[in-house]
């Protein structure tokens, strides 16, 4: 059977979308008929070819989502087909209800359901469709969903965690900025207009404020225009793995952030890393996947270099110790997972050791930039307010 997208009015004339599954089209329009809707558009979803391969996407939280339910419908004993059945009626969103009536049309074709994921790449992450693989290769495919889907709840959380902590941050700066462009805008000119008129001689700190006050108010939508350009010049030029290497190589030399983006990287790919092993993936078919989802390219090029040197025999711990680009935590974690033979469990350990480092890091962080961007709030006022205040305080010297 092919899973088929169809539109639809009923005799009100109210319109339907959803899909359904059926031998032919022709059947497909004759099952919509028995419900007592008319079909309007009957297209099959398989048959979307390639934009579909390139275009189709989950939420995180989806997937997650189906992922958990996934698990727990084939633990329950049933087969991966029925389970998809039962997905494509659970699922509220419609993009979801066709992305996975596709996947199980690949299925009931005779396909693997690795080889169906494969077709809905920006869908699926190579992780998932490899960790899938060997599910089904071991028969343990209900185990694999579920870590799977504790993999991608704790990427989410820390995620949603870390954005969170700097919402306010952000709001807190973007207020701050618009009072010290209003102050300097309006209220300098307004104020210090006045002694202009007059033959004092303005001190040197009301002198900078009214330049850049002018500057502002002259230049200033061109300013953010320039520094808009240059975003999007910026954002072009790190498509080019060279100057991305650079940009990349300078962020991690920074001391504090350089640490967080390397813990960051070593955490999902720790995470990573502790799935595929732990679902049976070869060890250099693991480090291949888990190179993918690191961000940042010395720490890429520093995975390539140790896969190379364990296909020649090297352990995994001394080939990533070499680097000297990895956490001391995750390194000693490696080499007592293989030495012990539980990499996948010590993995997973560090991935979450790292995480609450992670966490405990943005927490303070965040805590201390709070207070510091309502001192340099503070600062900004009181260099405006000095600087109109000055001339009144000489005006009233020289009235004396």
């Amino acid at each position: 059977m092919t899973a088929f997208r169809y539109k639809a009015v009923d005799q009100t004339g109210r319109e339907s979308a959803g899909v359904l599954e059926a031998d032919t089209s022709r059947a497909a329009r004759a099952l919509l008929r028995e419900r007592g809707l008319f079909p309007v558009e009957v297209s099959s979803v398989s048959g979307r070819g390639e934009r579909a391969a390139t275009s189709s996407r989950l939420r995180e939280a989806d997937l997650t989502l189906i992922s958990r339910q996934w698990s727990t419908l084939l633990a329950s004993g049933l087969t991966v087909e029925q389970a998809l059945a039962a997905l494509i009626e659970q699922a509220e969103n419609d993009s979801v209800r066709q992305l996975l009536a596709g996947v199980r049309s690949e299925v009931l074709a005779g396909f693997s359901l690795r080889a169906a994921l494969d077709r809905y790449p920006s869908a699926f992450p190579t992780i998932y469709r490899a960790s899938v693989a060997a599910g089904e290769k071991s028969g343990e495919l209900a185990n694999v969903m579920v870590q799977l889907a504790d993999f991608l709840e704790r990427r989410n959380s820390l995620r949603q965690k870390t954005l969170q902590a700097l919402i306010y941050p952000v709001i807190v700066a973007l207020v701050a900025l618009m009072v010290v462009v209003g102050l300097m805008t309006y209220v300098v000119p307004q104020v210090v207009g006045v002694f202009q008129q007059g033959n004092q001689q303005l001190p040197a700190l009301t002198r900078g404020m009214i330049f850049v006050s002018d500057l502002l108010r002259d230049w200033g939508a061109l300013m953010l225009a320039g520094i808009g350009v240059a975003g999007l010049i910026g954002h072009w030029m790190l498509r080019e793995p060279a100057v991305r290497r650079v940009w990349d190589r300078w962020l991690l030399g920074l001391p504090v952030l350089g640490r967080h983006l390397r813990t960051l990287d070593a955490t999902r790919f720790a995470g990573t890393l502790a799935i595929l092993a732990g679902s049976g993936v070869p060890l250099l078919s693991a480090l291949e996947a888990g190179r993918q989802v690191v961000a940042r390219l010395p720490l890429q090029d520093a995975l390539l270099d140790a896969i190379e040197k364990v296909r020649e025999g090297q352990s995994l711990s001394r080939a990533l110790g070499a680097s000297r680009a990895f956490p001391p935590l995750l390194i000693h974690m490696i080499a007592n997972g293989e030495s012990t033979g539980r990499l996948d469990e010590l993995l997973e350990r560090a991935s979450k050791l790292q995480q609450q480092e992670l966490e405990n890091r943005t927490t303070t962080l965040t805590s201390l930039l709070e207070p510091l961007l309502l001192l340099t709030m503070g600062a900004l006022v009181l260099l405006i307010v000095l600087a109109v205040m000055q001339p009144i305080i000489e005006i009233n010297t020289l009235l004396r």
